[in-house]
């Protein structure tokens, strides 16, 4: 079994209650539309082992795994709103500054 890299001890709270959120989502869903769970894995290419994970909010499960899930059962779009492309679009007028030797400005920032 390959090592688990993240635990609820170690993610920020608001990130562990939307993973549970999600798996309680996945797992609602799956159950209101009468998906067994052999079928969904089938179709997401997964074993029931990892889609047990998902449903508890396991935070070593991929991001990918859990909005395909969402995909599937057709609630992606209410449990994942599409970001404001103001995030993401470059607006090309800034640039990096970069330091001069001896520069003290924000040393103490990291």
């Amino acid at each position: 079994m390959p090592k688990k890299l993240l635990d609820d001890g170690s993610l920020p709270t608001l990130v562990v209650e939307r993973l549970a959120i999600w798996g309680r989502c996945i797992h609602t869903q799956r159950l209101r539309q009468r998906i067994k769970a052999v079928d969904l894995c089938e179709r997401m290419g997964i074993s029931q082992a990892t889609l047990r994970r998902l449903e508890r909010g396991d935070p070593g499960a991929g991001a990918g795994i859990y909005m395909t899930a969402l995909l599937i059962l057709g609630v992606i779009d209410k449990a994942i709103p599409a970001m404001d492309p103001v995030f993401w679009l470059d607006t090309g007028n800034r640039r990096v500054r970069s330091r001069q030797e001896g520069d003290k400005t924000d040393v103490d920032y990291f």
